[in-house]
């Protein structure tokens, strides 16, 4: 299933397409359900309805991403029909694309993040962008609060990039917040869940390093092209196990199913913070997910094959 009505349409269109390439077809007939942006579902390419499509299917391989897809409405909608899917369940995956809940869920959990400050459309932008920068100071990094592939995110070094950063974010979302900006490296953690005798097993780290005259992993950065990707990264072991133990403690403290990957920044001085963590990593030929897999021996086909049986268990 992939498409939807969602800012991250045409990474879904791709993970989608890659996933209906690479499903084992000894063991699986994959049938292409598209989402188009109005919200109208497609059978291979035929317009159909949800609940013929769910009498179709054994299984639906969520292949989303964004708001609809990846917020827990398509899996509310799911498991109202007892359709078996991939992923994190309906109220998982709302809480962690709300960055502002999962935060505070992680801070309980005990995961350092950065401090934030949450700004709606109700607020006064002015007061807002001056108490974040009196709290938390410059640099601010400025992102709406429910999307995803860092969609609508500034980094923003003066008041007034403050100010236009926010009032950009609130376009694309009805709270925005106010991050503290982390320096130092990127580096993102899968986990995978029920394999190799672990409940919960964390791939290799995934060390990111932007193109030169970027700050961090924005959309252009994912997607263009051009970002090194290094797994494993260069960190020492004990930075390396502190991500995956963080990551693993991300995945349980958010009730997440299946698959996750969490984000990071590692200070100079070695302090790791959480960003944020994705339900429904990206699984296309550029994605961070399959590299982070296939770095253990484990090959796509076999990946998506363990993620189809793992949602048809009861």
């Amino acid at each position: 299933m992939r498409g939807g009505p969602s800012s991250e349409y045409e990474v879904s269109l791709k993970t989608g397409e890659a996933v209906l390439k690479h499903l084992d077809q000894n063991k699986f007939e994959p049938l292409d359900v598209l989402i188009n942006k109005n919200g109208v579902w497609h059978l291979h390419g035929l317009e159909a309805e949800p609940q013929k499509i769910f009498r179709s299917v054994d299984v639906i391989f969520n292949a989303m991403h964004g708001e609809y897809g990846e917020d827990g409405k398509i899996q509310q909608i799911l498991e109202t029909h007892k359709v078996p899917f991939t992923g994190s369940g309906a109220l998982a995956s709302a809480t962690a694309m709300h960055k502002r809940l999962s935060k505070r869920i992680f801070e309980l959990a005990g995961i350092n993040t950065p401090r934030a400050l949450s700004i709606t459309e109700k607020d006064d932008i002015l007061a807002m962008a001056a108490e974040a920068v009196r709290k938390m100071s410059l640099p601010l990094v400025i992102k709406p609060s429910s999307k995803g592939s860092s969609v609508g995110i500034t980094l923003a070094r003066t008041i007034f990039d403050v100010i236009l950063g926010i009032e950009s974010a609130l376009k694309k979302d009805s709270e925005v917040l106010a991050e503290s900006y982390i320096p130092g490296r990127e580096a993102t953690c899968a986990v995978l869940e029920n394999f190799r005798g672990e409940c919960h097993y964390a791939f290799p780290v995934v060390e990111i390093i932007p193109p030169a005259r970027k700050s961090f992993f924005d959309y252009e950065s994912k997607y263009g092209g051009r970002t090194q990707e290094l797994c494993p990264g260069r960190f020492d072991t004990l930075d390396a196990e502190k991500m995956k133990r963080a990551a693993v403690a991300a995945h349980e403290s958010l009730g997440c199913r299946h698959y996750s990957r969490s984000d990071f920044r590692i200070t100079p001085n070695g302090k790791i913070y959480i960003l944020e963590l994705n339900t429904l990593p990206g699984l296309t030929s550029e994605s961070l997910f399959p590299k982070a897999a296939a770095s253990v021996g484990l090959e796509f086909d076999q990946l998506l094959s363990h993620l189809v049986n793992a949602a048809l268990k009861p």
